[in-house]
């Protein structure tokens, strides 16, 4: 297994050898070539060789949120994601991590995304509270969102190792 290093923030922050990665040329390249295998951790691939990396929550933040209304009924939610792309919010993927994070599936399911501080926030005033259940009401439904599930790079509460679904408190 070849490691090189290359680390993630948990602001979603790219670093080789300590230094800040900016040039968004050169990030756009390492976010295509990104992947994750359950038993080594994340890595980049190219030309057919793979070298893995630190991510330190996970590799994708979800930097803000727009939120579409019509007759005050939530029609879609937008999210824009630290490698400058846009995608539909999978309400459904939504969870509640360690120390409270909220994160959601990106990719079609195939990474997890932190939602920023600021994310968090216009995100947090659709959601709503009812018998120990936090939940998103859109035109689909209502969609709880789950508490205390772990993500792929996190670790769970210790006072729940498994990661299995509880009430919130």
């Amino acid at each position: 297994m070849i490691r090189i290093p290359i680390r993630i923030d948990r602001d979603g922050i790219w670093y080789y050898r300590g230094a800040e990665m900016f040039r968004r040329d050169i990030l756009a390249l390492f976010f295509e070539a990104l992947g994750y295998d359950g038993e080594n951790g994340y890595y980049v691939e190219m030309k057919g060789v793979r070298t893995y990396i630190d991510v330190e929550d996970t590799p994708f933040v979800v930097n803000s949120v727009s939120v579409r209304e019509q007759r005050e009924v939530i029609d879609t939610i937008e999210i824009l994601l630290n490698d400058n792309s846009t995608e539909s919010l999978d309400v459904v993927s939504l969870k509640v991590g360690a120390d409270d994070v909220l994160y959601c599936s990106v990719k079609g399911g195939t990474f997890d995304a932190r939602f920023s501080r600021a994310a968090y926030y216009q995100l947090a005033r659709h959601i709503q509270h009812q018998a120990d259940e936090f939940f998103l009401e859109t035109r689909t439904g209502r969609h709880r969102i789950r508490h205390n599930v772990r993500t792929k790079n996190a670790e769970a509460d210790p006072g729940n190792p498994g990661g299995q679904e509880r009430p919130i408190n």
